[in-house]
């Protein structure tokens, strides 16, 4: 008996003036995890999308356990054993976890239409006991933190009897605890010979829990290797076709006149007595673990949030922040954790997202001036190295990288004197990490402050000059660059050890 479970082969699709894939080809064994990487805008979702029936594909053939089959709908793709977990997770929030579990599939009581909820419940509970998840399956799943969300992702996918489960970027919001809960799951499932592709941009990852590796790039397939023969450097010259010279790219500057101080910032329930300033040519690196308060205090900051007490100054000078409109005209500009729901208007052009923050720079009266708008966005696009086909292109087509370049370009259009950065590398890959870093170091030399939030110590302690440690709603401490190593960080972030900060 053959040990190959799944095999794509020559799998093309094209989009409308894009070669999405290049006759792309996959193989996934019985009880393998196997990782599929590649940058922002290499073929990965689409081809997961084709396996899921998302999508269909142009020409190419699949099998599964040796059999040719065509996929013609997600219900079909379920209905052969494939489940897909998406980043976003396919969850009603205000429907129970049983329900969310069965929805669509509810099992009833023969001879009626009606719900056999006791039957449900029951099968629900005891599919949740398989990936070590003890709760109420009657609560609603909007009362569940986002790792047992996944879990109840993971535990649908299991109640469809799924032979091979898809991952996208699974521990892009996960905890290093929930993290490690996740991985002994997925061993779980390995040991029950389901297959499982586990897509992530983190490559740490994928020496921890994956088996084999497949590389894409530009819409081709590049290779596909045993993860104990193939180095991170290796990985990355494939997925990006060059060498990083530098992952972290640091430029230091002398620090120049102080842009940003907070003094007592407080809001009850969240933070307290935050005291901190940011200086132009400098990034100041905000961290902690999840749930310490880091983005809370960013939205304050940025006026999205009220405060109780403190005070916010811009150049030295107070200011009154209540709203982002306020914030934006007193020179602060904030790239959020979540850019697909905060940053951008996903279903406007590249063209509108770039002027949305300061439209009264391209009005003439009450009228927009299309000329000049077309004119700046396409400056964005050049400068930033946006790749898109045009400026007309929708923001829901365009990878996470290029995402976060135009969330970029929207707020460089303000002319913002400080910019904070709330996770800004979160989902996106190796080499847009890279030219996002570039650009902010490019932001420094124009003497822009920079506060950096960010769970990736790596490269908080890659790219910041000085490093806040949030614990609990607190500065716990703070570390120059020459000072900082993980484990003082990690001292900071879970209160073993603190200091004043002023």
């Amino acid at each position: 008996m053959s040990d190959v479970l799944l095999e794509m082969r020559d799998i093309t699709k094209r989009f409308p003036g894009v070669l999405a894939l290049d006759k792309v080809k996959l193989e996934v064994r019985y009880g393998e995890v196997h990782c599929l990487i590649g940058e922002n805008g290499a073929g990965k979702s689409t081809l997961m999308k084709i396996l899921a029936g998302a999508v269909s594909m142009d020409s190419g053939q699949i099998f599964l356990e040796g059999q040719p089959i065509q996929i013609i709908s997600p219900y079909h793709a379920q209905q052969l054993g494939i489940s897909m977990i998406y980043q976003e997770f396919n969850l009603i929030p205000y429907l129970s976890v049983a329900e969310n579990i069965f929805l669509g599939r509810e099992p009833r009581i023969p001879g009626t239409p009606f719900i056999n909820w006791k039957k449900m419940y029951a099968e629900a509970q005891e599919v949740l006991e398989r990936v070590g998840l003890k709760l109420d399956v009657r609560i609603p799943v909007a009362e569940l933190s986002i790792a047992q969300q996944q879990m109840v992702e993971i535990a649908k996918a299991l109640s469809i009897q799924a032979k091979i489960i898809v991952m996208d970027e699974p521990s892009a919001t996960l905890t290093d605890h929930e993290l490690k809960t996740l991985f002994e799951l997925i061993r779980v499932l390995r040991r029950q010979n389901i297959g499982i592709i586990y897509i992530s941009h983190r490559l740490e990852e994928l020496y921890e829990i994956g088996n084999r590796v497949t590389v894409m790039r530009d819409g081709q397939y590049i290779g596909t290797y045993e993860v104990c023969d193939v180095t991170r450097e290796d990985l990355i010259k494939m997925m990006v076709g060059r060498e990083l010279t530098e992952e972290y790219p640091k430029v230091s500057l002398p620090r120049g006149k102080e842009r940003l101080r907070v003094k007592g910032l407080t809001r009850k329930g969240a933070f307290y007595d935050i005291n901190f300033s940011v200086h132009a040519g400098e990034i100041v690196g905000l961290t902690g673990l999840v749930g310490a308060g880091r983005t809370e205090v960013a939205r304050a900051i940025f006026g999205a949030d009220p405060i109780d007490t403190g005070k916010i100054f811009v150049d030295g000078q107070e200011v009154k922040i209540h709203s982002p409109q306020e914030a934006i005209k007193n020179g602060i500009g904030l790239l959020t954790e979540d850019r697909k729901n905060q940053g951008l208007v996903l279903g406007m052009t590249i063209r509108e997202n770039t002027t949305l923050a300061n439209l009264k720079e391209i009005t003439n009266g009450f009228f927009l001036n299309l000329a000049k708008e077309r004119q700046v966005a396409e400056n964005y696009v050049r400068d930033l190295q946006i790749r898109t086909p045009s400026i007309e292109q929708i923001a829901q087509n365009l990878s996470g990288g290029n995402q976060q370049k135009v969330v970029l370009a929207k707020w460089l259009f303000t002319q913002s004197r400080v910019l904070i950065f709330d996770e800004p590398t979160r989902g996106i890959d190796v080499g847009a990490k890279s030219e996002i870093f570039k650009l902010m170091n490019r932001l420094l030399e124009e003497g822009v402050a920079i506060l950096m939030i960010s769970s990736e110590l790596p490269e908080v302690l890659g790219m910041c000059d000085r490093i806040l440690v949030m614990h609990e709603g607190h500065l716990s401490g703070e570390l120059s660059r020459n000072e900082a190593t993980q484990e003082k960080i990690m001292q900071f972030a879970t209160g073993y050890k603190k200091q004043n900060v002023a």
